[in-house]
C-alpha cells in the first residue's frame, strides 16, 4: 500500500482497528484493516477540508 502520508502516530493504530473491526463481527485480516483505516483516514482529511474551504 502506497501511503500519501505516514499515520505511525494516529491514535488508531491497525491492531486497534482490527480488533474494533472484530469485536463488530468482521472478520478481516491484518492487510485489510489496514486498506480500511487509510481509506477511512482519507475520507475523513477530505471532508474537513471541505468544510474548511467552505467556511472562507
Amino acid at each position: 500500500m502506497e501511503n500519501e502520508r505516514d499515520y505511525n502516530d494516529s491514535r488508531i493504530t491497525t491492531e486497534k482497528a482490527l480488533q474494533m473491526l472484530k469485536s463488530e463481527g468482521l472478520e478481516v485480516t491484518f492487510e485489510q484493516a489496514e486498506e480500511i483505516l487509510y481509506f477511512l483516514r482519507k475520507i475523513a482529511n477530505i471532508a474537513v477540508l471541505k468544510h474548511l474551504n467552505k467556511t472562507e
